[in-house]
């Protein structure tokens, strides 16, 4: 099962990212497949050169390889018009304080971060004083089917990462995402989103997150969190990743080619490591 890791390089990966980055490579090699690399840079305004650089050294660090040269979203941004043509959308100039807002009335609660429907059978009138008003659309899909209608193309003109996932794991021929099970909520939207573009869609499956000592989601505040902050070496680090895994001993450093030897995805923990 062909598998990828796609990190943003938005700031350090901590041992969270780490550890569903190793894991993903474990389920690729393990079915003797291919695993590749991409880097997911479309969010223009938070992207660094310099974070990529670190998470691709933390990745090699701790024994991740991956076949060929890593690829940009940013560079393959040619490919997303032919696909959005596919679909049927429309304008949305809704904010997120009014979503949040809308999503919350009375009148009838939605899934969280679930799109209300505000601008979807917007009037002709409507729509031009929307235009007026000087605010830039978004796109949205118009699903139906369970799923909510979500953007597609962001108001700044950028593809959403919804779309490039898609239309990336396709023409890269992606049979398997492994990702953290803060990802799930997305998976019906890009299942339906590969259905609608009649491509094929991955195999998912997602692990359990890595919490901090007070239980929340790890994060700087939660201290020694990335690579460059712990004391141990990178080699021990991929030992307390394997070892949250039950693939090996506490305090071990394993080698890949053991953790491999290893690995079976159907005994993996199944509740979030808390990280003491």
């Amino acid at each position: 099962m062909k598998g990828r890791y796609a990190p943003s390089p938005t700031g350090p990966l901590h041992l969270g990212n780490l550890r569903t980055a190793l894991l993903a490579w474990l389920f690729a090699r393990s079915a003797g497949s291919g695993f590749l690399m991409r880097i997911e840079d479309l969010d223009r305004g938070r992207v660094r050169a310099e974070h990529e650089a670190s998470q691709l050294a933390d990745l090699r660090a701790i024994g991740v390889d991956w076949d060929g040269e890593p690829v940009r979203q940013s560079e393959r941004t040619e490919l997303y018009p032919a696909a959005l043509a596919q679909i049927e959308t429309y304008s949305c100039f809704c904010t997120r304080t009014e979503i949040r807002e809308a999503a919350s009335a009375p009148h009838g609660a939605l899934a969280e971060g679930a799109y209300p429907g505000t601008c979807r059978d917007l009037s002709a009138a409507e729509r031009s004083a929307r235009e007026h008003s000087g605010r830039l659309p978004a796109l949205r899909v118009r699903a139906g089917e369970g799923i909510d209608d979500f953007v597609v193309r962001r108001n700044d003109g950028a593809y959403a990462y919804n779309l490039a996932v898609v239309v990336d794991d396709a023409e890269q021929g992606i049979e398997q995402v492994v990702r953290g099970a803060d990802l799930e909520e997305t998976t019906p939207r890009q299942a339906w989103l590969a259905g609608a573009l009649g491509l094929p869609a991955p195999e998912y499956r997602h692990v359990p997150l890595v919490l901090g000592p007070d239980g929340s989601r790890l994060a700087k505040r939660h201290g020694a969190v990335t690579l460059a902050d712990r004391a141990e070496s990178p080699a021990e680090v991929r030992g307390l990743l394997a070892s949250s895994l039950g693939l090996a001993a506490p305090g071990s450093a394993p080698a890949m080619d053991a953790l491999l030897a290893a690995f079976d995805p159907d005994a993996l923990p199944t509740e979030p490591w808390v990280l003491a």
